[in-house]
């Protein structure tokens, strides 16, 4: 086999690319900065000729016109798994929707639901056996791959090559486009006092010779700076971030201790900044593997010592978690929380952590102005999104503390929650909760 012909016969232009997209195809975008941009930003200029194509994302990080513009609406429809910042701004267009997951099952319920008629997504250069890597992410995109009838990928050369279940050869692609431009980044967050204070309690949960996953924000960036003295910590996590990467060049992470993949780390997807690229470009250390595996419960479970950490923007005082929803609002989604709490506590030593801050301020409905609320109440708000069910609930963090739910009863849960709600709201607490009998 020519390799180099064979690739060359594959190249197309994104108008070719974009002139094989057909009314009432669904297509699937690879996740957040593995998404093609070339493609995404020109979409909306068939929305003259195309009717009711559906196109499925995860966090994009683009603000695509096919979406952002309501004259659009009845040429696309946008469904997420994950909504980004620009997803909730134009929810009021009626083309956008979420879809419930779990995030390692996003794929395969998908493709139960509908068929792939055109997957796309980027990917690096191709390496002289022929094989390219899908980079940054492998967390739904060979399950789609497989599934659909068309893949066209943007061959970007500053996309990294890494390792895991993302190298694919170019004979399973039926066409590529040559690009050139940065990966989107994701800014580094830097941790505000309240954000230090509640780093401060879960790394002093945080175990020598543990295996950690970190989200995104203000409070996972915190977490990462307080591990700085612990010893031999190993990573299996949903997202792999930058403050993993300072974490291993300060010796932190070794993933000795690991009892599964020891001494890799272990991610389905990488976003952050380009320290992070650099750090995983050709690194056998780290391995970027399909999310219907990482995120899989029992797969978790089966790590020593397996810290989750995670946060959420409401718990009532059942220890319910809303984490993605304000009310009847989609905020961002469920994505892996549910799956990796409840597969740290499905490990030996393992521990699942929810964080959040005690209060927040929020715009009082039909006006400008502001109040602060308990993010501890004693039911959730109307409409809001159960992310982790109260059976699922380990440990609860504050700038006010630190309880473990863990095998406690009702009575228990609501004296532990409001020992670490905001002093302000513990009275208030204590009598909606004789009011509403949740003892």
């Amino acid at each position: 086999m020519d390799i180099k012909k064979l690739y060359n016969e594959k190249i197309i232009t994104v108008e070719e690319a974009l002139s094989m997209i057909k009314s009432e195809d669904n297509i699937v975008s690879a996740l957040s900065s593995a998404e093609p941009r070339e493609i995404l930003s020109n979409l909306h200029t068939i929305s003259d000729r195309v009717r009711n194509v559906n196109v499925t994302t995860c966090l994009p990080m683009g603000n695509y016109e096919y979406f952002i513009d309501s004259k659009n609406s009845e040429s696309f429809l946008m469904e997420g798994w994950f909504y980004s910042p620009a997803m909730r701004k134009n929810h009021k267009n009626k083309n956008i929707s979420f879809i419930p997951n779990h995030l390692h099952f996003a794929a395969t319920k998908r493709i139960f639901q509908r068929k792939t008629n055109v997957f796309i997504g980027t990917a690096s250069t191709m390496d002289k056996h022929g094989y390219i890597s899908l980079s940054l992410s492998a967390t739904y995109e060979r399950e789609v791959i497989q599934d659909a009838d068309l893949v066209i990928l943007e061959i970007n050369p500053n996309m990294p090559r890494t390792f895991g279940d993302v190298n694919i050869h170019i004979s399973e692609i039926d066409h590529v486009i040559e690009v050139d431009y940065s990966i989107p980044e994701l800014p580094i967050i830097e941790p505000s006092q309240k954000d230090k204070i509640i780093g401060k309690y879960i790394a002093d949960l945080v175990e020598d010779g543990s295996t950690i996953q970190l989200g995104i924000g203000g409070i996972p960036n915190a977490v990462a700076a307080e591990l700085m003295n612990k010893k031999d910590l190993g990573i299996h996590t949903e997202m792999l971030t930058d403050g993993m990467v300072d974490l291993y060049e300060a010796g932190v992470i070794t993933g000795k201790k690991k009892t599964l993949m020891q001494g890799k780390m272990v991610a389905t997807f990488a976003l952050g900044t380009k320290k992070l690229y650099d750090f995983i470009d050709d690194n056998p250390a780290v391995n970027i593997l399909n999310g219907n595996w990482v995120n899989d419960p029992y797969v978790i479970g089966k790590n020593y010592k397996m810290v989750s950490i995670n946060t959420t923007l409401e718990i009532d005082l059942t220890g319910q978690c809303c984490s993605e929803s304000i009310g009847t609002r989609q905020f961002s989604g469920t994505g892996g929380q549910a799956d990796t709490a409840i597969g740290a506590q499905n490990s030996k030593g393992g521990k699942s952590i929810i964080a959040l801050y005690s209060t927040a301020n929020v715009r009082v409905p039909g006006s400008d102005e502001r109040r602060v609320v308990s993010k501890i109440v004693s039911t959730l708000t109307k409409g809001a999104a159960v992310s982790l069910s109260r059976n699922d609930v380990d440990y609860v963090v504050t700038e006010y503390g630190v309880v473990s739910l863990r095998g406690t009863s009702i009575r228990e849960r609501v004296e532990k929650l409001i020992s670490i709600a905001h002093p302000d709201f513990r009275d208030k607490l204590r009598q909606e909760a004789e009011e509403l009998m949740i003892w």
